[in-house]
């Protein structure tokens, strides 16, 4: 009798400073989910944020952008939110979080999901050739923010130099910023269909962006 093959999972990651999480991070994460077949995302609000520190509001906590991630990703279950990097002290790094991941689950494959524009700066990262060497990347591709062009050239000098593994996902041009969900809140505007209702409630009632 042969032996049954078990699947490898396929986990895809999000991260991002999410400040906050909106609709358009969810429908990336859910187009990837749906495009290749992932079991399950993990949206990973970043810890320390270092990059954003000139910032004249500073990012919100780490601990309030992490509830707020867990309020928009609710109950649906193909997503989880991971507390993995809001626990580590110190600058987070992609290659750390995506190393811990792979030593937490090492028959999975990782699909890691980043912007279509991240892919020109990605080799200016701290250590790319790690987190090439963990997991694919897919790349969600808006045409309005990316030429398609050098997207290729890219891609194929990433495939060359570091053996890279690069994919692209398709996504609709929906034109959503955490930066103008942050100025609508603080002037009072709505921000009603820019993020899940109950992540709105909870903004409004927090005042957190006042």
């Amino acid at each position: 009798m042969r032996e049954q093959t078990i699947k490898a999972e396929r986990i895809g990651i999000l991260g991002g400073t999410f400040d906050p999480i909106h609709l358009g991070h969810l429908i990336i994460a859910e187009q990837a989910r749906d495009q290749y077949q992932l079991d399950r995302v993990l949206l990973i609000p970043s810890g320390h944020s270092y990059f954003k520190d000139h910032r004249s509001k500073k990012v919100q906590p780490a601990q309030v952008r992490l509830e707020m991630t867990k309020i928009a990703a609710g109950s649906y279950k193909p997503f989880e939110v991971s507390d993995i990097e809001v626990n580590r002290p110190g600058n987070t790094y992609s290659f750390e979080t995506l190393e811990e991941l792979k030593a937490l689950n090492p028959e999975s494959e990782l699909f890691f999901i980043v912007g279509a524009d991240t892919i020109c700066s990605m080799r200016t990262w701290r250590e790319p050739q790690r987190i090439f060497d963990v997991c694919t990347v897919l790349a969600a591709m808006r045409e309005d923010q990316v030429d398609p062009e050098e997207f290729q050239r890219e891609t194929q000098a990433l495939e060359k130099d570091f053996g890279a593994r690069i994919y692209p996902v398709s996504i609709p041009n929906i034109g959503i910023s955490s930066t103008q969900i942050r100025e609508r809140a603080a002037s009072g505007k709505s921000i009603h269909y820019l993020v899940p209702d109950a992540l709105e409630s909870y903004i409004i009632e927090s005042g957190i962006y006042k």
